[in-house]
């Protein structure tokens, strides 16, 4: 940063660091709370999965407003505001070996392996920008690997191989750990809770909903990595074809496995119409009575 940007961050300290933890709560921990128990619902099927994935999506055209305003500005103002922390805080564990200290190093420790991982995590399933310039050189490569209408099966062809389970376990587990004790520096910021017996109610609070939220996040990364994808996409198949035909959902090839969408019901309407009025010309052609020759054979004529 330069020597400007240092001075508006100090002069302004108190205020963005408050910024910085509201951040963290609301929107984007409340998100990742939303966001793995979503993916949880992949345990109980491709169908359930789909369902949910089907209804984030219905907002259509404003999806990638609200991915901005409500999810990614604040997670870019909250990693930038963070690693300016990083930088101007002093870790005292040398000296002072006490939990509290290890807990300050280990909430900036996995806040830059959360920025890391957001940010691959965001490239390797949605690819960041839906452009088909950008998407073709990205795709081979195996990111932009989901597919929305084809939701389960493609979160589990994009887990499969050696290096991305461990990614994501590291990733989940430094991301609960971090926002679960973020929620506690939080409550002191905040003046919260201030006195040791309520930071230690606190500790225990924060703790009990940290395990409860990684469970969760592991569990989502079990059931997507051992989903049967070939069988749930023929569910989220024949799922898209219903909800097309029902005009529940736009065709939208870019959202499909296959690159292209089923057909809507006026497209199959007109294609069945058009096969069946193809079909009755052929018979009829076939089955034509043909004319029957009216010349009589003198030979054959009675004198």
């Amino acid at each position: 940063m330069s020597t400007s940007s240092l001075d508006f961050f100090t002069k302004h300290e108190f205020l963005i660091r408050r910024l910085h933890s509201l951040t963290g709560l609301i929107p984007v921990g409340a998100y990742m709370t939303v966001h793995l128990l979503v993916n949880a619902s992949v345990l109980g099927g491709a169908a359930a999965f789909q369902g949910n994935v089907n209804n984030i999506h219905a907002l259509g055209p404003l999806l990638p407003l609200v991915e901005w305003l409500f999810i990614f500005l604040p997670i870019i103002f909250h990693a930038v505001i963070g690693v300016w922390i990083i930088k101007t805080g002093k870790s005292n564990t040398s000296h002072y070996r006490y939990v509290n200290n290890w807990r300050y190093t280990l909430q900036r420790v996995t806040g830059m392996i959360a920025i890391v991982f957001i940010f691959f995590h965001v490239f390797h399933m949605h690819g960041w920008i839906h452009t088909e310039w950008w998407l073709s050189r990205i795709e081979p490569w195996g990111m932009a690997a989901f597919r929305p209408y084809n939701a389960a099966s493609t979160l589990s062809a994009a887990l499969a191989g050696y290096f991305w389970p461990p990614f994501y376990v590291i990733g989940i587990v430094s991301s609960v750990f971090h926002f679960a004790n973020g929620i506690w520096t939080m409550g002191i910021t905040w003046g919260v809770w201030t006195s040791p017996r309520a930071q230690r109610n606190a500790t225990y609070l924060c703790t009990a909903g940290g395990a409860l939220l990684l469970l969760v996040g592991l569990s989502a990364l079990y059931g997507g990595m051992t989903l049967d994808n070939e069988e749930a996409k023929v569910i989220e198949d024949s799922m898209m074809k219903a909800r097309l035909e029902a005009r529940e959902l736009e065709p939208a090839p870019h959202k499909t496995t296959d690159g292209h969408s089923i057909k809507g019901a006026d497209e199959n309407e007109a294609s069945e119409n058009s096969s069946s009025t193809e079909a009755r010309g052929e018979a009829a052609e076939d089955n034509s009575v043909k004319p029957v020759s009216t010349t009589v054979d003198p030979s054959h004529v009675d004198n």
